[in-house]
């Protein structure tokens, strides 16, 4: 068994990584000829402005008293440049924002799992083309770009990590620095020779990377006064930029600004997902080679902004976010290899010739991708099984060449430009073609041995728990050698087509393991056959209305992970249950209890997702039910002398103590951070002592099923109020409730049935070395229960928002433990907020199959039936939303097993204090 555990596990680790052999491969085509538009730059110089967490919104709408929160800025857009809304791209955080304006491409989505400080994929950016770059700003930007770059021309200067902390000081002080210290840099170079003859070459980039304006959005909210003043921080600081550089230059007219956002924010200060708050940043563009405002009469737009911001007589240029690295090397001609974007002409203040010229250079670079792509996919693939992207053949790449080319010619520039447009528009789609050439093979591949996997589980089920097939077992045949001899040749078969395809290491494992999956299902023929002559013998109607309690089931597990209010309607269907069952009539008060926390369970769902409304007093209002519920508890456990030590109520008492103290510690934070005073040194040693104890003082309490269990409850709670913010504090707290309302009426249902005797659940103890023999066989109810458990464990994923959704994540959850951006450790402790109720959830299941008799692997099983089931709904449909559910599910799965084992560890083992003897509390 242990074998078929680990070999499961294995399993479901690699259908785990095959979403990023199918979705997330890197979209970098190597091996193009840089192209140059052949005509003189219209700029020497480039300065890039970047406001990080900067809303377009925010930026062009006028304030209360009808004035402009950035006056310059709005200046430049009525009278010196061109305007418009950069639209950006999911994932919306600084990484892949930045890599899109700075290097023309979306990156790599697996770049993630690097962070912000190295590069994970060789690439070229706008810096490593330039002659030199100076950047100041973030360390968690700069690196990434300076990092890999040819040669050494490009220089960053970064303020310490520690000064990026969100509750310490004024975040706009991390703005102030940058615009402080290139005023330095350029005082410096007037006394430096070396160094003011560089700063007068051509081809050279500025970078100014303003943080400030996310830090503060993070903390106080983008609708907060901090956020706004911000705001007109950086305008003023850009007002003195701009008028240092045309001072130093002389007024040369050779120096273009570009101000832009990396992304957005939302309204309660997250960013992460594709909400318009984050996808749409503000872009304005002056100076060299950049056209003057265009006064016009109406514009067409599916949005109301123009009118709100009352910007509608001025021209608004609307691009997308990778296609702004096109503008900013079209001004500094330089050479273009891997952009994806689309030069946006309308920006330009310039020749028809250069437009045209510097059009078509924009689409051979992206044709050349194009073709290599082509080719590298074709000399990898048999010749008649390669199908070419028709819609763009060599023929038609060459007419349109030849035709764009004779257009400039004879000074068709207009043409050129809508032509090379087409031409753009059609290779963009060829690379997407050629990019997922594969993924349809590797999708049906997956599915295949997913199918199989779960077939041969299931049957395996039903041979060693269930007693389903015994009635007609029958003796078993010797196995023929055809079978084995039949799947060997499929195995050289499918190896010998990925050899001679030269395929990555990787597809011969989605290729090879459904092989001998489905040969150990059909090896089990005999239990097939048995299990269908089973379910022969069952009424036609019986059998039609499971399965539409099953369908049904399925698709509320289905629908929850896309509409949060299904679990509303599940948790209610739950709390009626016991009523149209003869358990109303058997228990009562328990019957009442599930329906009364049932119900209360089922409020959370229609609530708004976490963080969007703050409110510590719910945070305390938790913490003190937790600390009545304790009273009660303690109260009723003293009565019983005979089972209550002295060494128990200690450990009572310590965590009675350890909620005193997160709530104690969630005040003074929040009093703390509103007073910007910072993270109080001895609020963030408590608050992570709390979270080490909490695994370990729960085992020093009683093995009893009861006090383990609200010992858990108790430990996980103060740690859970330390990275609450609002209403979800309580939801472990009705959660745990209904969960030992679970346990007694599984208790009832298996005593109603005769399977066994019901027992107090302070005299069942849990056990490390469970008797198995003791384990019964499966019935059919158990398969309500697996449903159960999976049902819980959506609702403590989804309870209290979204988890597949980025921007659900409110970094004020973690203020108690640190203030200082640290992405890492900030995602651990938002995961481990998120895992808490999971955890609990588990803790219920290791009591439920104790207190019911049932083993909990084959129980195991059937969760993974069911999570299989819910997973395979839309997990090949799109990249987005629904490969967010395929990875929340193989997760769930796969930490499953270890948070299986950690409940087992929490419930079974004990520790004592200081190795005392027992001795009764008197």
């Amino acid at each position: 068994m242990l074998l078929f555990f680990t070999l499961g596990l294995l399993i479901h680790f690699v259908f785990f990584a095959s979403i990023f052999d199918i979705y997330f491969t890197s979209p970098l085509v190597h091996g193009m000829t840089p192209q140059f538009t052949p005509l003189p730059p219209p700029a020497r110089r480039l300065v890039l402005f970047v406001a990080d967490g900067l809303r377009a919104d925010t930026l062009y709408e006028l304030d209360e008293n009808g004035t402009s929160r950035a006056p310059f800025i709005r200046n430049i857009i009525m009278h010196e440049g061109s305007w418009g809304i950069s639209h950006t791209r999911v994932p919306t955080e600084s990484r892949p924002g930045h890599v899109a304006l700075i290097a023309g491409f979306y990156e790599d989505v697996s770049a993630v799992a690097k962070g912000w400080k190295e590069n994970p994929v060789e690439f070229d950016s706008l810096f490593n083309e330039s002659k030199y770059t100076w950047s100041w700003g973030s360390p968690d930007i700069l690196p990434m770009f300076a990092k890999g770059a040819s040669g050494d021309h490009v220089y960053t200067y970064s303020y310490d990590a520690k000064r990026e902390d969100f509750g310490a000081q004024d975040a706009t002080k991390l703005d102030t620095w940058v615009f402080d210290n290139v005023k330095d840099f350029f005082h410096h170079a007037r006394n430096n020779q070396s160094l003011f003859s560089k700063i007068n070459e051509e081809k050279i980039v500025f970078f100014l990377h303003l943080l400030g304006i996310d830090t503060n959005g993070h903390a106080h909210r983008p609708s907060s006064r901090d956020y706004k003043d911000n705001i007109k921080k950086v305008d003023d600081g850009v007002k003195e930029i701009v008028s240092m550089f045309n001072h130093f230059y002389g007024n040369d007219g050779k120096t273009t600004f570009i101000f832009t956002s990396d992304h957005g924010m939302t309204d309660w200060g997250s960013h992460g997902a594709g909400h318009p708050s984050e996808t749409l940043t503000p872009l304005v563009t002056w100076g060299a080679g950049i056209n003057y405002p265009q006064r016009v009469s109406a514009q067409q737009f599916d949005d109301s902004f123009l009118k709100e911001w009352r910007l509608e007589n001025w021209k608004r240029l609307d691009v997308n976010q990778v296609s702004i690295s096109i503008l900013l090397h079209s001004n500094l001609i330089l050479s273009s290899i891997r952009r994806l974007g689309i030069l946006p002409v309308d920006y330009l203040n310039n020749t028809d010739l250069f437009k045209a010229e510097s059009m078509f250079t924009n689409a051979v670079q992206i044709l050349e991708q194009f073709k290599v792509k082509m080719t590298q996919k074709k000399e990898v693939t048999l010749p008649f099984l390669f199908t070419p992207f028709k819609l763009l053949s060599d023929s038609k790449q060459f007419n349109i060449l030849r035709k764009a080319r004779s257009y400039i010619k004879h000074r068709k520039f207009d043409e050129v430009v809508s032509l090379c447009k087409e031409l753009i528009h059609l290779a963009l789609k060829g690379l997407s073609y050629y990019h997922t050439y594969d993924r349809f093979f590797l999708g049906i591949n997956v599915v295949i041995g997913f199918v199989g996997w779960i077939s041969y589980a299931s049957l395996l089920i039903m041979k060693s728990h269930s007693n389903l097939i015994k009635a007609v077992s029958k003796e078993v045949k010797k196995p023929s050698h055809l079978l084995p001899c039949s799947f060997v040749a499929i195995g050289i078969l499918v190896a010998f087509f990925l050899l001679i395809q030269a395929c990555p290491w990787t597809y011969y494992v989605y290729g090879l393991l459904p092989v001998p999956i489905w040969y150990a299902v059909l090896r089990e023929c005999q239990v097939i056959q048995d299990l269908v002559t089973s379910l022969l013998t069952y009424p036609l109607s019986h059998f039609v209305g499971y399965l539409l309690v099953f369908t049904l089931g399925i698709e509320v597990l289905v629908l929850s992970f896309f509409y949060r209010y299904m679990l509303t309607a599940g948790l209610t269907a739950f709390a009626v249950w016991p009523f149209l069952t003869r358990l109303w009539t058997r228990a009562k008060v328990t019957s009442l209890s599930w329906a009364f926390f049932s119900v209360l369970l089922a409020v959370f769902p229609l609530m708004p997702v976490v963080g969007r409304k703050p409110d510590i007093s719910l945070v305390m209002g938790a913490g003190l039910l937790v600390l009545l519920l304790s009273l009660c508890v303690v109260t009723c456990l003293m009565k019983r002398k005979d089972s209550f030590r002295k060494e128990e109520l200690l450990v009572h008492l310590l965590q009675v103590l350890s909620t005193v103290l997160s709530m104690y510690v969630v005040y003074s934070t929040q009093s703390s951070l509103l007073r910007k005073q910072g993270l109080p040194l001895m609020n963030q040693i408590i608050s992570w002592a709390t979270l080490a104890s909490s695994l370990v003082v729960p085992l020093l309490s009683s093995p009893a099923v009861f006090q383990r269990l609200f010992s858990i409850l108790l430990s996980l709670m103060s740690t859970y109020l330390l990275l609450s913010t609002g209403y979800e504090a309580v939801f472990p707290l009705v959660l745990s409730c209904l969960m030992f309302v679970w346990i007694n009426i599984e208790q009832e249902t298996l005593q109603q049935s005769g399977v066994c005797c019901k027992q107090k659940l302070t005299s069942i103890q849990f056990s490390y070395n469970t008797d198995i023999t003791q384990f019964r066989q499966l019935y059919l109810d158990d398969i309500r229960r697996a449903f159960f458990l999976v049902f819980f464990l959506v609702t403590a994923f989804f309870g209290t928002g979204n988890i597949a959704s980025i921007n659900s994540f409110d970094l004020a959850s973690v203020y108690c433990f640190l203030t200082v951006f640290s992405p890492f450790m900030m995602g651990a402790l938002m995961m481990w907020k998120i895992l808490i109720p999971f955890v609990l959830v588990m803790c219920a299941f290791e009591a439920v199959q104790l207190t019911t008799q049932l083993s909990s692997k084959s129980l195991f099983f059937f969760l993974q039936h069911f999570f299989f089931l819910v997973k395979d709904y839309g997990s090949w449909l799109d990249i987005g939303t629904s490969i967010s559910h395929y990875v929340i599910v193989m997760s769930m799965t796969i930490f499953l097993v270890f948070l299986n084992g950690l409940a087992q560890l929490l419930t079974t083992k004990k520790l004592r204090l200081c190795g005392k003897p027992k001795s009764h509390f008197m």
